[in-house]
């Protein structure tokens, strides 16, 4: 089996506040020849969580066996930040698929500084609460807001599978991380995919995106099969590319 006709490999990489289980949807749809692994950050489901608080270093060596170099990533919200950012801490993938981030999380036409620095004052309040009110938050884009909204209950419950510390910090990296350096010097191909009434992305981040129709934050939900049909022929590009170097 030569290169080009080898099953592509992807390393999908879930968001703040959810587990791999927002990756559902799209089982049915991949095509064949895909070999597709859904992976858990440090702190939720049963993966351990990270000592308190953290490094990208520490994150880095957590994840140095979740995310092999003979992969392309796939990383969604914070998911593809924290991936971003690990570009320079781990062997490159073959590619990196970014779905509803940039370079960094807060900008004036997306979510403001102000407005997730609100959002953690809550978040100490009540964590539970704040989480549920943030998942309501991200659906807001999708064609059909309340029937996603219901998907993500349904599939998560009313609690977080993530430790409060593990949350916390997420929204710390959310404040701080700026990627904007490490994608512009990328060591494999960066690829962008923003729905296109998705609310937290900023305008700069769109511009440059490939542009997801009828989906917002959570594409997952509302459009599976666009959204599969996209990040596979998107890894095919790159194995192609990376076949012939």
């Amino acid at each position: 089996m030569s290169r080009l006709d080898a099953p592509q490999r992807l390393v999908l990489l879930s968001g703040w506040g959810i587990d791999q289980r927002i990756w559902q949807p799209l089982e049915h749809h991949w095509p064949a020849h895909t070999e597709v692994h859904t992976v858990d950050w440090p702190g939720y489901g049963d993966t351990p969580a990270l000592a308190d608080p953290t490094t990208l270093d520490t994150l880095a060596s957590a994840m140095a066996d979740q995310l092999p170099s003979n992969a392309v990533w796939v990383g969604w919200s914070l998911g593809g930040l924290l991936a971003s950012a690990l570009l320079d801490k781990l062997p490159a993938p073959r590619g990196l698929v970014l779905i509803g981030t940039g370079g960094q999380f807060c900008s004036d036409d997306g979510v403001s500084k102000a407005e997730l620095a609100s959002f953690q004052r809550a978040f100490r309040r009540d964590p539970d609460a704040t989480w549920r009110h943030f998942l309501r938050w991200q659906t807001q884009g999708e064609p059909n807001a309340r029937h996603a909204h219901q998907q993500l209950r349904a599939m998560l419950g009313d609690t977080p599978s993530a430790t409060t510390s593990t949350l916390s910090q997420g929204l710390h990296w959310l404040a701080t991380l700026d990627n904007t350096r490490r994608l512009q010097e990328a060591p494999c191909p960066v690829i962008q995919l923003v729905g296109e009434h998705d609310p937290l992305v900023a305008s700069s981040t769109r511009a440059q995106a490939i542009n997801l129709a009828h989906a917002g934050h959570c594409p997952m939900l509302s459009q599976p099969a666009q959204l599969v049909a996209t990040i596979a022929s998107q890894a095919a590009l790159v194995a192609k590319e990376h076949a012939c170097t």
